[in-house]
């Protein structure tokens, strides 16, 4: 459980509680209700999916600049295949078609983050160096194969199921989302493969002497952010019912941003992806509520730098007072 919950998670977790309280207290009629909510929570399902592999990353003391540009080509990929095996049009396609477009977005998001891992544990290149390359490869390859263009054609299915179907009322992308961010949250918290994500970022030489293979661990860390960066593309295409290139230029840094204003430690070791759900609905919470409070939207990504900032260097204040002990 102090792998789920810590003392950085409860104090994020307050500051999204005054944020609230504060909107609400202000537009009462338009903040505290149940369409607001939804729409908040759709509108955060595909950077909550890529923010969970970033965690893990972050966790390692590693870091992950790529995940936007591999969700677009993943995205793209995803499109032109159903396209494909549709005579170039999917829009009335089945599940069938469906379901291969999903396999295609994780397996292109895959290879990416395969690629990635395999150079940052074999080859020893810095994650920063290794992931602005993907970062900007995996775009160009998107482009190219898109024409630099958006991609449309989605199945009718698809969006009418994933991206604005509900269960009993509950968007299916929220419940997609919440079961991915389950498991993300068991698996780094309860498992032997969490117990030693943590331990490589606390000391990697540590780990590898106590046993653990530190290199092949690496790699599976980074194959995981890129499949949920895979996936997390497949959900916005069924979201948007296209294939955008220019609309996700800045999902990378939100879900850094996220990781580490929930709690999650730049230089690893500590870290939860219950504080990075918290961390990831700070910026939401602040982009809907200036919407609707009339506040000149251009002021959230600096309300969100003041808060990261913050977030930081209480991180920095408590390793030192530790360190100190």
């Amino acid at each position: 459980m102090k792998r789920l919950l810590g003392v950085n998670t409860l104090w994020i977790g307050v500051v999204l509680l005054v944020l609230v309280a504060v909107f609400g207290a202000l537009r009462p009629d338009a903040v505290l209700t149940a369409f607001t909510l939804q729409t908040t929570l759709v509108e955060t399902s595909v950077l909550l999916v890529l923010s969970v592999g970033m965690t893990y990353v972050v966790v390692t003391s590693g870091i992950d600049l790529s995940v936007g540009s591999v969700l677009v080509f993943s995205g793209v990929t995803s499109a032109l295949t159903m396209n494909a095996v549709n005579g170039g049009d999917a829009t009335r396609a089945g599940w069938g078609t469906v379901l291969l477009g999903l396999v295609v977005a994780i397996a292109s998001g895959a290879a990416w983050g395969l690629l990635n891992g395999v150079l940052i544990a074999a080859f020893r290149i810095p994650p920063l160096i290794v992931t602005l390359g993907s970062f900007g490869a995996a775009l160009g390859a998107g482009q190219l194969l898109s024409g630099g263009s958006n991609v449309s054609g989605v199945p009718d299915v698809l969006g009418e199921g994933l991206g604005t179907g509900t269960w009993f009322g509950v968007p299916n992308l929220v419940l997609l989302a919440a079961a991915v961010t389950a498991l993300g949250a068991l698996g780094l918290g309860v498992t032997r493969f969490g117990r030693h994500t943590y331990a490589i970022g606390s000391n990697e030489e540590a780990a590898r002497r106590a046993g653990i293979a530190v290199r092949r661990h690496l790699v599976l860390v980074y194959l995981l952010a890129g499949v949920l960066a895979g996936l997390a593309g497949f959900m916005a295409l069924a979201y948007f019912r296209v294939a955008s290139i220019t609309g996700h230029d800045t999902d990378n840094l939100n879900a850094i941003a996220g990781v580490v204003l929930g709690g999650t430690s730049l230089f690893g070791g500590a870290g939860s992806v219950v504080g990075t759900v918290l961390g990831v609905f700070i910026p939401a919470v602040l982009r809907k509520g200036f919407v609707i409070v009339g506040v000149d939207v251009y002021w959230q990504p600096i309300a969100v730098a003041v808060v990261l900032v913050a977030a930081v260097w209480f991180d920095q204040s408590r390793r030192r007072a530790r360190n100190q002990r």
